[in-house]
């Protein structure tokens, strides 16, 4: 057997109720997330629910492009994310399996690929 554990996140940020200086759904704290490292995402609803998991090359263009772009998964869900967790992780059979493993262990609720929970 093996054992997977969760990575702890790097960054987490948290939609603002009233941003001033928000441009991306209500994350005022988006210039925290790397911009040029690899890692996997997380985005949670207020309930603090599992909505989708994601990875990147480069985190800060690939989420950001969740956000405005009109193939998305979640691009009808985009006012339930509430948080965002980044865990960086250079090595990209790392960041695959651990993209599976937390689909599937913690049932991401609009991930549609690589899910054996259904």
């Amino acid at each position: 057997m093996i054992n997977i554990t969760m990575p702890q996140p790097d960054v987490t940020i948290t939609k603002q109720d009233a941003p001033e200086l928000s441009h991306i759904y209500g994350f005022t704290d988006f210039h925290l997330i790397p911009r040029d490292r690899g890692g996997i995402f997380m985005f949670y609803n207020s309930k603090g629910e599992l909505l989708f998991v994601g990875k990147a090359r480069k985190l800060r263009p690939r989420i950001k492009k969740h956000f405005e772009d009109s193939v998305s998964p979640i691009k009808e869900h985009r006012n339930e994310v509430a948080s965002i967790e980044v865990c960086v992780i250079e090595d990209a059979v790392h960041r695959e399996i651990y993209e599976t493993y937390i689909i599937n262990e913690f049932k991401a609720k609009y991930n549609v690929d690589k899910v054996f929970f259904r």
